[in-house]
């Protein structure tokens, strides 16, 4: 059967194929989008996935900054050398608080995924004030400024906030003890129930001098990189398995 309008035609009229190549890439895009519409999610959460804390989601804020991302990757990929040297596959749950998150695209660094409570907190700190006194072949620029400048608190609120807004799932509670979990975080001789009540595996860091440095929020939230999921759990076993992952 010959078309009413001829694939000659198309092309040789600029306007005719704009409109083709327009409807052509619309009905493939409501293909793609349409059924994204008809699930609640498309992320499962897991057990054991929470919110960063306080202290460690200022030194989130502090890793950004400073561009740590732009050579480590945040993301174990389903391959036997990956795995292998970082650890079980990256799962879709442990970025879906992360805003934005940071799987990366370059390894200058290795990938730190799973970094959390791979090293000793001194080992962490000394590691960011002089790379090379503990990793010889480091390229890592020093960060002993950090261990300098006192953490600013004051945006900590405004930043709980914003991530509200953005979906992750603060409480009022959260919010009113969220100075008294910094401070929990921050210093070992403190009071830890309410912090580890409210997140649990957070790492407690060792401020000195009564004040909380920026190299203190930061070696926080190193060490809970990782470690929210206990991939031997059976209940993540099954939760991976009703979202088809392993």
């Amino acid at each position: 059967m010959r078309l009413p309008i001829s694939q000659s035609f198309i092309e040789r009229n600029a306007i005719v194929l704009l409109i083709a190549t327009l409807i052509t890439v619309a009905i493939g895009g409501l293909v793609e989008v349409v059924p994204l519409f008809t699930i609640q999610t498309t992320v499962v959460k897991v057990p054991g996935i929470r919110p960063y804390s306080p202290l460690e989601l200022l030194g989130r804020q502090i890793y950004l900054r400073e561009g740590c991302y732009l050579c480590h990757s945040q993301q174990v990929r389903n391959l036997r050398d990956e795995v292998a040297r970082y650890g079980h596959p990256s799962i879709a749950a442990e970025s879906m608080y992360d805003h934005p998150f940071q799987w990366g695209s370059k390894r200058i660094g290795p990938d730190l995924a799973r970094v959390g409570g791979k090293y000793s907190n001194a080992w962490m700190y000394q590691h960011l004030i002089a790379p090379r006194s503990v990793v010889p072949e480091s390229i890592m620029p020093d960060f002993a400024f950090l261990a300098q400048h006192k953490l600013h608190t004051e945006e900590l609120i405004a930043a709980m906030k914003t991530n509200i807004d953005l979906g992750v799932p603060y409480t009022q509670a959260d919010l009113q003890n969220a100075m008294a979990d910094l401070q929990a975080q921050a210093f070992p001789n403190a009071d830890h129930t309410g912090l580890l009540s409210r997140y649990p595996k957070a790492e407690i860091v060792n401020a000195k001098g009564g004040e909380i440095t920026q190299l203190d929020a930061v070696v926080a939230y190193l060490q809970i990189l990782g470690r929210m999921v206990n991939f031997a759990n059976p209940a993540v076993e099954r939760a991976l398995q009703a979202q088809g992952g392993k």
